[in-house]
């Protein structure tokens, strides 16, 4: 485990351990899992050395949850409650986003533009981006719209 991939003699460990046949768990801050490839070459990894070393990214977040007070059943409270301490909103949950690096996309990793022929291919397979997640719950009334663009826009 490697608590986060901050400079590139890290990332190098990190991938040696890898291609040696180890595990590694380790934080890096993007703005979802697509971009930790490029972050990744960024701090000097080689495309054919992430291929081969990188078996997926998991992206999350935590939003807000709207309190009980605020989801429209009676009875709604518009300043909010002392649950949620007039605030509507109580807890968090978690939007998740996983890459699975496939072949096709160790394939893209290699090649010129990589995050954006990965983003048209997860495009095109129908993906899960962090946004969709968020639509769905806010959908779900389990946040509100103001809370989902403010996790989006603070990401980009």
């Amino acid at each position: 485990m490697i608590g986060e991939i901050r400079d590139e003699e890290t990332a190098r460990i990190a991938v040696q351990a890898s291609l040696t046949g180890h595990l590694v768990l380790s934080t890096l801050h993007t703005s979802d899992a697509v971009s930790a490839v490029t972050r990744l070459m960024d701090l000097g990894i080689e495309p054919y050395l992430l291929a081969g070393s990188l078996k997926g990214v998991l992206a999350q977040r935590l939003v807000r949850r709207l309190c009980e007070c605020k989801k429209g059943k009676p009875p709604c409270i518009p300043n909010g409650c002392e649950k949620c301490s007039h605030s509507g909103y109580y807890g968090r949950t978690a939007v998740i986003e996983y890459l699975a690096i496939t072949g096709e996309v160790q394939t893209l990793i290699q090649r010129p533009h990589a995050e954006e022929n990965i983003n048209k291919l997860l495009k095109a397979e129908k993906h899960l981006f962090l946004s969709n997640q968020l639509k769905l719950l806010v959908n779900q009334g389990i946040t509100s719209t103001a809370e989902a663009e403010k996790l989006l826009y603070s990401s980009l």
